[in-house]
């Protein structure tokens, strides 16, 4: 039975970017050793390095998200996806090798560079995807993502503690090559025209003057920030805290990683459900709907006092949040022509790879100032008050369009 290009697309999407997402989080546990193992460092060098190697591939990706996204739009995303999958394994793999934190810390910084897999590969699937349905299809492709990037740390920590620090990079980039591999062989680039749509090459400009036209379009850019700012916020804080809620000393990373990784299951179980649900009543409204959720059921997560209470409500907070990433992708799906989606997507992701970076810094501020609990708090708190926002914008668009509607009808 022959497999329809746009499905065979999909699947091989969503292998390709959870080892990406992945790779860009399972250093996560053993990063501080890794660094020690480098010379005589002082426990400060250590967390100061640990904090500059793992944010600086983020920091590069938030800068250059939007220029794969337009290279992609203009001369195709499959050329984008090779480029990029190629140069990631390529970066991990050097990575297993290095003799000083420096070496280590461009090398992840190159690997930053190479990210630009990621917006060019939903960029690729969205292009493939009718408006109708773009929801359901971007919530597979991101549980992908998602749930690479948060099960990253847990598998980093099983492997590193089974063959090595060193050969977990190695493995890691041979999966990743095998994934890019399967891009180069099996990736077949697919464009659904909707009717009236038609092709032309923007100018990052125009593209610029698109978005800031659409104020909606901006919030869920916004909202794509909140989401990584707050998964972030705790994930270097979790250890230290559920060393607090356990007497158990042994396998304290691994039930850190299992706290942090249990939010990427309950992405796993029903993002593509709230895709669906965005495609039916409009996607703004699914995300104000968890964006309220998400806050309700962080705070808690602040005031629990046993591990097994931390892991339920992370769980139900990843049903929650695991919806919100598609339904902005989705969105923006639908508020973008087809030939500029790449660089918008782009864009989107940068402000996801900000969050990513402001996330830990504001956790580890907040923590050091008056104590970890308040991190879940204020991040929740942060959830509904960007529910607030958008809930205020989604009543003035529908007062401007009644408001349209009452002076068509006095015409």
């Amino acid at each position: 039975m022959k497999i329809q290009p746009e499905k065979r697309n999909l699947i091989i999407m969503w292998f390709a970017n959870f080892f990406v997402g992945a790779s860009m989080t399972m250093v996560i546990p053993f990063l501080s050793l890794y660094i020690e193992s480098f010379g005589h460092y002082s426990g400060e060098e250590v967390q100061r390095w640990a904090g500059y190697v793992f944010g600086v591939s983020f920091l590069v990706a938030f800068l250059v998200a939007p220029i794969w996204g337009k290279i992609g739009d203009r001369y195709g995303r499959k050329k984008v996806l090779i480029g990029t999958a190629f140069g990631i394994s390529v970066s991990v793999f050097l990575m297993g090798y290095v003799h000083s934190v420096e070496s280590l810390f461009i090398l992840r910084a190159f690997m930053g560079l190479a990210t630009g897999f990621i917006p060019a590969s939903m960029a690729l699937i969205a292009a493939q995807s009718s408006k109708k349905t773009a929801g359901q299809t971007l919530g597979t492709l991101q549980t992908g993502t998602v749930s690479g990037g948060l099960l990253g740390p847990l598998f980093g920590g099983l492997i590193a503690d089974t063959v090595g620090m060193e050969l977990t990079f190695i493995l890691t980039s041979s999966i990743l090559f095998l994934a890019a591999l399967l891009v180069v062989f099996g990736v077949k680039e697919v464009l659904y025209t909707e009717k009236g749509e038609k092709r032309k090459n923007y100018r990052s400009r125009e593209v610029l003057q698109h978005i800031l036209k659409r104020p909606m379009l901006i919030m869920v850019m916004v909202v794509a920030l909140i989401i990584q700012m707050a998964l972030f916020s705790v994930q270097p804080l979790l250890a230290l805290f559920v060393n607090d809620l356990t007497s158990s000393t042994e396998n304290m990373a691994f039930l850190a990683g299992v706290a942090f990784s249990i939010t990427g299951l309950g992405n796993l179980l029903s993002t593509r459900k709230w895709g669906q649900l965005g495609d039916r009543i409009g996607h703004e409204k699914v995300m104000l709907l968890l964006l309220i959720l998400s806050g309700l059921f962080f705070i808690p997560q602040g005031f629990v006092d046993s591990l097994w209470q931390l892991i339920v409500l992370r769980f139900i907070f990843g049903l929650a949040v695991g919806g919100l990433i598609p339904c902005t992708t989705a969105f923006i799906r639908q508020a973008c022509p087809v030939s500029m989606q790449g660089e918008v997507l782009g864009y989107n992701q940068s402000f996801r790879f900000l969050g990513n970076v402001l996330g830990p810094v504001s956790g580890g501020l907040i923590a050091a100032s008056i104590g970890i609990p308040y991190v879940f708090i204020l991040a929740g708190l942060l959830f509904l008050l960007t529910a607030a926002v958008l809930m205020w914008m989604l009543h003035s668009q529908k007062e401007e369009f009644t408001d349209e509607e009452v002076n068509t009808q006095k015409k």
